[in-house]
């Protein structure tokens, strides 16, 4: 963390041991201060800890399971406290927060990762219990993040969300709007999370209303630069209080031509953290 600034990525790796290369490229291009992972795919005890820390990162919370899921935060920042909440009585590693102090004042901050449920193929929660698992887990995520933010503190929400809210947050509405990831339900379920706890959603904030925003591309396209038939899936969004100390934001998409990619690349954010008091 430079005196003056804090960058926090997001990104859902696809598998951590997998991708530990990929990730120290982007330790090198980035520089981030705070990492935050989803879709890990890998049991605590089974944690790259040791090659972790060996990028920087002394600090460091994650929550795993064989193959499937999983979500870590990895910092150069002290944690003054972690988080953690199952949802929908699943222990299925979807989230994890962190508290950290801040500022000219040690104002705490708060850190939410999250990965949504992708939800199935079926967009109909009596023939796909995936895609009612997925509706069920924003409802508590909703009434998480109104817990959360009761105590007027900054807080800064990120993830692989799977759900691409806008229009243009996907390649084609018209085609993709009965599609799993932009279907009216979810999309109108994330816009009430993002809406009735005021937070900014930050890609799509300070982009044009007509602009094409995308975070993922699939694997199933050949040449996904020449296709472009991306989604914007992941996500970062932050309370009222910290859109003063906004800085920048970046959509890393050169991570996708990584040697074996994951199929979202990284997002980050930058907050000018000395003139919080």
């Amino acid at each position: 963390m430079t005196e003056q600034n804090i960058k926090v990525v997001s990104w859902n790796i696809n598998s951590i041991r997998i991708r530990l290369e990929q990730l120290k490229k982007i330790v090198t291009e980035l520089n981030p201060d705070i990492i935050c992972l989803q879709e890990t795919k890998c049991e605590n005890d089974k944690f790259p800890l040791a090659s972790v820390q060996e990028l920087g990162y002394k600090y460091v919370a994650h929550r795993g399971q064989a193959s499937y899921n999983g979500v870590a935060i990895i910092s150069r920042v002290q944690f003054k406290e972690i988080i953690e909440k199952d949802f929908c009585g699943k222990s299925d590693c979807r989230y994890i927060g962190t508290e950290f102090n801040l500022g000219t004042k040690k104002k705490s901050v708060k850190l939410h990762n999250f990965y949504v449920p992708a939800g199935g193929d079926e967009p109909d929660i009596n023939k796909n219990p995936k895609f009612k698992h997925k509706l069920d887990f924003l409802d508590e995520m909703y009434q998480h993040m109104k817990a959360q933010i009761a105590d007027d503190q900054y807080h800064v929400i990120v993830g692989d969300m799977n759900i691409a809210p806008h229009v243009n947050d996907v390649w084609s509405h018209r085609q993709l709007m009965n599609v799993v990831s932009h279907t009216e339900v979810e999309r109108s379920k994330l816009l009430e999370i993002i809406s009735k706890h005021n937070f900014c959603d930050v890609l799509r904030y300070y982009a044009e209303e007509d602009e094409k925003v995308y975070s993922w591309w699939s694997y199933r396209n050949r040449d996904w630069k020449k296709s472009n038939r991306g989604r914007r899936l992941d996500h970062i969004w932050i309370t009222q209080n910290l859109l003063e100390h906004y800085n920048d934001h970046y959509i890393y998409q050169t991570a996708r031509d990584f040697e074996r990619p994951s199929d979202h690349v990284p997002i980050s954010i930058t907050l000018q953290v000395s003139n919080i008091t």
